[in-house]
This record gives C-alpha cells, structure tokens and sequence, in this order.
C-alpha cells in the first residue's frame, strides 16, 4: 500500500552486500530467517557436558541436557553465532 515503506531492491548474490542488505531491510520490517539449525548444531558433535556449559552443570535434569539446542544460545554461544554467519555468508 502507499503508506507501507519501500523495500530495498532484492538482495542477489555477488553483486548485494548481504550485511548491508538485511540491515536495510531490518530498519523496514521484522524478517524470519530458517535454516537447517539441528543438523549444523550436530556437525560439533556436542556432549552433555557441552549442553550443560558451566550455568548448568550442576543442573538437576533426570533425562539430561543434551539436544536441548535452545540451551546453546546461553551455554555454547559462540557455537550458534557461528552457525549464523556462516548462513549469512552463504546468502
């Protein structure tokens, strides 16, 4: 509609700064990006000790951390920041 705000041109790889792209896009509208996050969190082949990070290592939990993925944004950050830049970088 002509009160919705201009998107930037589409983004096309190679010749689109993706950074400068989606920040473009990011000052206009929220974005939903998906990928494949399970299977690139199982290429580190993580351990319960890896789940569970230093906060949780004395943590009661029955059945275990480990394949609580969310976790990893507290306990393995590096790991997941990771895993979206090299999303961003493939485009």
């Amino acid at each position: 509609s002509a009160d919705s705000p201009a998107l930037p041109a589409a983004y096309v790889r190679g010749k689109t700064d993706i950074y400068e792209y989606l920040h473009s896009v990011l000052e206009k509208r929220i974005m939903i990006l998906d990928g494949a996050m399970g299977t690139m969190i199982q290429t580190h082949k993580l351990g319960e000790a890896e789940y569970r990070g230093e906060r949780f290592k004395d943590f009661h939990a029955p059945e275990g951390l480990k394949g609580n993925n969310d976790l990893l944004s507290i306990t393995q950050p590096h790991i997941i920041a990771g895993i979206h830049e090299q999303y961003l970088a493939a485009g």
